[in-house]
């Protein structure tokens, strides 16, 4: 069956804990996903190795925010196999336009090298998926989205499914029903993703996650 998906049927989705996937990238249909266990990353537990630590201090890789939401989704679909159709690169887009979709860029130079790009809703962020061209690239690309997740008053951060690369830096599984009692809270929240007006500095962020971890 053919779900012709808005924008605002997207957002309700999300606020009732379900989301949209596709099979492939050339498919023309989407199926609903309701995970039994539900995969979120704690912003007071995302652990950052020591190697993670030595590649964000090097500052070799400069971070931006909204700079090229579309090419993080071009990113983050250009792979063998991918649950991104056109249908949902066009509804990121649009939430996108209204400032409900974010995007966090990695840059080695004037290339980029990795990103990240979720949805966000009152104090929730949906992370829909992220890549990485340079090794720690997407690692980089979550510090900096859990410390601006913090800085904007978030209180959950979704990451949909859990995944090794996922569960080494802090995401873990919680319960279908524990998920929507968090979600309930979090979209009751008035949080604020623009909040953190400049990109931290390396040492600021490292600071940071230290008096948090």
């Amino acid at each position: 069956m053919t779900i012709q998906l808005t924008a605002d049927m997207l957002l309700s989705a999300y606020a009732g804990g379900i989301f949209p996937m596709a099979e492939h990238r050339g498919d023309d249909t989407l199926f609903w996903v309701d995970p039994r266990l539900r995969g979120v990353i704690p912003l007071d537990g995302f652990h950052m190795s020591r190697s993670l630590r030595k590649t964000i201090r090097s500052g070799r890789f400069s971070i931006s925010y909204d700079r090229d939401f579309a090419a993080v989704v071009q990113g983050c679909a250009d792979r063998e196999e991918t649950w991104i159709n056109a249908m949902l690169t066009d509804l990121y887009g649009q939430l996108h336009l209204a400032r409900m979709a974010r995007s966090i860029e990695v840059w080695d130079g004037a290339d980029l090298v990795g990103g990240v790009f979720g949805i966000t809703l009152g104090g929730a962020f949906f992370g829909e998926s992220m890549f990485s061209r340079r090794p720690d690239a997407s690692k980089v690309a979550l510090a900096y989205l859990v410390d601006r997740l913090r800085a904007g008053g978030f209180a959950l951060f979704d990451t949909q499914f859990i995944t090794p690369h996922l569960a080494s830096l802090g995401a873990v599984e919680i319960p279908r029903a524990d998920y929507r009692k968090h979600l309930t809270a979090a979209l009751s929240l008035d949080a604020h993703f623009d909040r953190q007006d400049a990109v931290p500095d390396p040492y600021s962020l490292l600071q940071r996650n230290a008096q948090t971890s």
